[in-house]
């Protein structure tokens, strides 16, 4: 009887040894109470408390936690179903707030992401949903952080991990991909066109403009030309007439031969002209052109000719 009163006491002191002594692991704080109140919050390390006066009463993580969102179907604006789920990181600041003023943290922090999620995406329509995934991430970690800090909780960041719509949207939204591609491509396809079709405008306008400048100086050099020609005929046609008046008639024999020989030119050079008829004797050319030749000799006799010695001045 003595000996199992004395195991009886034994197993009570260890026992109280064991409700005295607590150690607390880093990254967890351990609220006490006191009969059932909350009266103290303990930090990582060497402990005591009094036995059945004092006790523990929720042992809270302290570190970074990760919190997975199952997947859920949500309507968006357009009335379209889209399947999201995601994933929280949240932080417990205040160990006595998460333990008393929510009754299951975990559970109340996804019912609220999840909640959340249906209202930010059923503001939205199909492509924004897809294409804002920055946007979503953001509204929703300010909306649960804000409701969340009561509670003593950081969220430090909300991710939606997938967003899948059904099957046949999906294939809808590829052809209407492709549509939009073939019709960019078709764009592009006719300012190239356009473009080719101005440069070759633009290159056929300079080539115009250029023509039109050769012709105008080619117009403007002919007529030159041509009044070269005329001041020389001229020129010629007062020779001869200078000549006639001086009693010369082998100036005028020149100039007929001369034309003469101009008009044979042109009709023999004819393309039609296959047979020439000289109704004209040609002893009459040869006279003429005996003609030219003394109306040359005489014409270089008088260049020959010594100009005469000037008469002395009389003294």
């Amino acid at each position: 009887m003595a000996q199992l009163l004395a195991l009886v006491i034994l197993v009570v002191v260890v026992i109280g040894i064991v409700k005295l002594v607590r150690i607390v692991p880093q990254g967890y704080e351990w609220t006490v109470e006191t009969f059932g109140k909350y009266t103290g919050t303990l930090s990582p390390g060497l402990h005591f408390l009094i036995p059945i006066y004092q006790a523990i009463g929720h042992k809270m993580n302290m570190m970074e936690q990760v919190l997975d969102v199952p997947s859920q179907d949500v309507i968006t604006k357009d009335n379209a179903v889209v399947r999201v789920d995601g994933v929280v990181f949240y932080q417990v600041l205040d160990a006595a707030k998460a333990a008393y003023e929510v009754a299951n943290l975990e559970q109340a922090s996804l019912a609220l992401v999840m909640t959340n999620i249906r209202t930010v995406l059923g503001s939205m329509d199909l492509d924004e949903s897809l294409s804002k995934r920055d946007e979503i991430n953001a509204r929703l970690l300010r909306v649960v952080d804000e409701a969340t800090h009561p509670w003593g909780v950081k969220v430090n960041r909300i991710e939606i991990k997938d967003i899948s719509p059904p099957r046949d949207l999906i294939d809808a939204m590829a052809r209407q991909m492709k549509a939009e591609r073939e019709k960019r491509a078709n764009i592009l396809d006719a300012e190239g066109f356009r473009q080719a079709a101005i440069l070759k405008a633009e290159g056929e306008k300079q080539s115009a403009i250029l023509s039109a400048e050769g012709e105008k100086e080619a117009a403007f050099r002919a007529a030159e030309a041509r009044e070269r020609t005329a001041e020389a005929e001229a020129k010629a046609t007062t020779m001869v007439s200078d000549a006639i008046a001086g009693g010369n008639i082998n100036a005028l024999n020149y100039f007929v031969a001369n034309n003469y020989i101009g008009a044979l030119k042109e009709m023999a050079n004819s393309p039609n002209q296959k047979m020439l008829l000289l109704p004209i004797e040609a002893t009459g050319v040869i006279g003429a052109m005996a003609g030219i030749a003394e109306l040359a000799k005489e014409s270089l006799t008088q260049q020959q000719r010594p100009a005469a010695a000037p008469v002395p001045p009389l003294r």
